[in-house]
């Protein structure tokens, strides 16, 4: 590996024109493909194998043209203090809004509130439902602006009102103003890191290129793999992260080189060989955690892992090919600006000896103290990972939306109006074609919904045409993502047993409250599944890179333990409340049902960098002869700076989101930027150097049989090194016959 990655880098560097050629076509062509292609919404959300998705396919068999997955509003009116929305005025502006929501091209029905008696038992708060042929994310910007145009209308006759429904849900716009203060900070630490705006500048510019090329290849391939914003979104922040990271790596490598009296071409050969490897490897154990996501059975996080997967392969041959190629253009200004001077001092003062940079000092005394650094740091994170015993999954609604919002003031009017479940009803669908008379089982099915705890209303159940299947409304007593609805959920699909065998009808819970509940439990289920598979396969790949049994399984055991801080952290702030007004969370609640998978697949990648990153360094030492302890000083020498200002750049671009008003966006943000400082800083920084002392020669070990049986990967450039000491030996000869 090492040697082919030197060959490459070198190559790269003598047709740096002609590499650097290739690369811009590529974002120039994607660019323009991007452009050109046409504009895709979201991707369809859809749950197989689920009860809730189940009964959505159903309705749409048997129910045609009633738009099951259609978007929905709700224009919710409150009338002003004294008055009543039965009053003849307020009524007269309810029933022209009603006419004009009506007239939109893509609005499949409206309700009058007055004649659905959708008004609260004190007068003051009615709503109209509106129904709509597509799903939100695929109406035209013209629907959404006329909604929005009849609201303002009603607003100006002196009542209050607001929007709620999924009709006005729009992607976050948060996306792009992190990105934007994640280059901002990355610049600024890569400048702090490597001293020169040359050497910052070069991990910048291939990162841009890396994600524009892999962004703008998704927006071609949106239309016809039906992949959502989301999808870009997540590849744009992972290969941002990766592509950074990498670059950086291989440009601080190939000073180190420089800095042993090596010309440029060589410089880049060795520093592609031997840090160009740990990116491979690095970018491996990344694509496999996004790519496990296929494992969790939903088509839409099977799109984005494998999107976001594509991303990292493209920054891994961007770092492997453009970074030499770029290197050979900035020639020696890739050296810190100070570095002469450092020379000339040196000279000046020949007999003082170079002050250990903070790396040797901190792996020194972490050296010293293994035992205690490792039982505080394990202590530690297990302290902070404690919540994660307490953890409750679900998905956001708009109650947790910003109050500032017109979704969220929409949600605290109707359960102001008609109480908090309202905002969460549930549909029962009865199929009954089986049954020997299908309004009996429709009416035992709402019988024994009636009689089940925390119910507020059950509507009578409404038949399609052909009179076999009916659907049943059922309001619940508390807001939508309670643990007590949920509990309902269950509790009712625990009576369709006993329904079946006394009717012969099926009853299935569907409605966006269940999807959600069904959504969570699906990656509830495949978490252990894919955490398995996904730390199995990197295991097995570290063992090849470190050629180590003790090394990967440190590796893979501190991962999940900085992750469950993480989680522990995220649960403390967001289900909790600890530092919540810190950080602007305006409602406790579930923790998102996709957070745990997501951290899981984002944070391990990362965190296989840092580990590779570092340890292939000491890796490298110990093969070149040094004793364990001082290899692990050798690879905080050299990687720790590297490590260190990687890690503040993905806290600072995943922090960024923070700020965000969604509080979906917001939660990420938080638990990956944590993630990535326990991680980065506890787990790789104070943890495995104190484990690899205390375990010695040992953590070096491998079996006979398996160092034979696998293959040699040589990320370490031990190739590298016996070509040298070949090209040296003619050299000696010669030498020794002069002599």
């Amino acid at each position: 590996m090492a040697t082919f990655l030197y060959d490459l880098g070198r190559l790269a560097f003598r047709r740096r024109h002609f590499v650097a050629l290739i690369w811009v076509a590529l974002l120039t062509i994607a660019g323009i493909g991007a452009v050109s292609a046409p504009a895709a919404g979201s991707s369809s959300f859809s749950i197989p194998g689920t009860e809730a998705q189940k009964a959505f396919d159903l309705l749409e068999q048997r129910f045609p043209g009633a738009s099951a997955d259609g978007a929905t509003g709700r224009m919710v009116f409150k009338a002003p203090a004294g008055e009543k929305m039965t009053d003849a005025a307020n009524r007269a502006t309810v029933a022209k809004t009603v006419k004009q929501l009506g007239d939109g091209s893509e609005v499949v029905s409206v309700t009058d509130p007055f004649t659905t008696h959708a008004v609260s038992k004190d007068g003051t708060v009615a709503y109209t439902s509106v129904r709509y042929d597509a799903p939100g994310m695929e109406l035209k910007d013209a629907t959404g602006d006329a909604l929005e145009k009849a609201a303002d209308d009603a607003r100006d006759t002196g009542l209050t009102v607001d929007i709620g429904g999924d009709v006005l849900q729009a992607e976050p716009e948060a996306g792009a103003i992190g990105e934007a203060v994640g280059l901002a900070i990355a610049a600024i630490v890569l400048v702090m890191t490597l001293g020169s705006l040359v050497a910052a500048g070069l991990p910048l510019l291939t990162a841009i290129i890396g994600v524009g090329i892999g962004v703008s290849t998704i927006a071609v391939l949106a239309k016809a793999l039906d992949l959502g914003d989301t999808t870009s979104t997540l590849a744009g922040m992972i290969g941002l992260a990766v592509g950074i990271d990498y670059a950086l790596f291989i440009v601080s490598r190939y000073r180190a080189e420089l800095a042993e009296g090596r010309d440029r071409e060589e410089a880049v050969g060795r520093a592609t060989g031997t840090a160009g490897s740990a990116v491979v490897f690095a970018g491996l154990t990344v694509v496999i955690a996004l790519a496990g996501l296929s494992v969790v059975g939903v088509p839409m996080l099977t799109k984005m892992g494998l999107a976001a997967a594509g991303t990292v392969v493209i920054a891994v041959l961007i770092a492997l090919t453009m970074i030499p190629a770029l290197l050979g253009y900035a020639g020696r200004k890739i050296r810190p600006a100070g570095e002469k001077r450092g020379k000339s001092a040196e000279k000046a003062a020949p007999s003082r000896k170079p002050k250990p940079n903070l790396g040797t000092r901190w792996a020194s005394f972490v050296i010293r103290r293994p035992a205690a650094v490792l039982l505080l740091g394990v202590l530690g994170l297990g302290a902070v990972a404690l919540p994660v015993s307490q953890l409750q999954l679900g998905l956001p609604d708009d109650g947790s939306q910003p109050t500032s919002t017109t979704q969220r003031r929409a949600y605290d009017l109707l359960s102001e109006g008609f109480g908090p479940g309202f905002n969460g009803p549930l549909m029962i669908v009865v199929d009954a074609k089986n049954s020997d008379d299908p309004k009996a089982a429709a009416g035992t099915v709402t019988d024994g919904i009636k009689g089940l705890k925390d119910v507020v209303t059950v509507t009578p159940p409404a038949f399609n045409k052909a009179g076999d299947t009916a659907t049943i409304t059922v309001v619940p007593g508390s807001k939508p993502s309670s643990a007590q609805t949920e509990d309902l959920v269950h509790a009712i699909r625990g009576q369709s047993a006993e329904v079946r065998s006394d009717t012969g009808a099926d009853v299935l819970v569907t409605g966006t409250t269940a999807m959600n509940v069904d959504f969570s439990q699906k990656l509830s289920d495949a978490l252990i599944p894919y955490l398995a598979l996904v730390v199995g396969l990197a295991f097995l790949l570290l063992i090849v890179v470190f050629r180590s049994i003790l090394v990967p399984l440190k590796a893979a055991l501190g991962f999940l333990l900085s992750v469950l801080a993480a989680l522990g952290a995220v649960v403390a702030v967001f289900q909790w409340g600890w530092l919540g007004g810190l950080l602007g969370v305006a409602e406790t609640g579930p923790i998102m049902s996709m957070m745990p998978i997501f951290m899981v697949g984002v944070v391990f990648g990362l965190a296989m960098d840092y580990e590779v990153f570092l340890v292939t360094r000491m890796r490298e030492a110990y093969v070149h002869g040094e004793s364990p302890s001082q290899a692990i000083v050798t690879g905080f020498k050299h990687s720790a700076r590297v490590v260190v200002a990687a890690a503040v750049i993905m806290m600072s671009v995943f922090g960024g989101f923070i700020s965000s008003g969604e509080s979906m966006i917001k939660m990420i943000g938080f638990g990956l930027a944590v993630a990535v400082f326990f991680d980065a800083f506890i787990v790789r920084m104070a943890i495995v150097p104190a484990v690899l002392a205390l375990l010695g020669r040992r953590a070096w070990w491998l079996p006979k049989w398996l160092d034979r049986a696998l293959p040699n990967v040589d990320v370490e450039g031990e190739g590298l090194r016996t070509q040298d000491q070949k090209d040296a030996d003619p050299d000696e000869d010669r030498e020794l016959v002069r002599v």
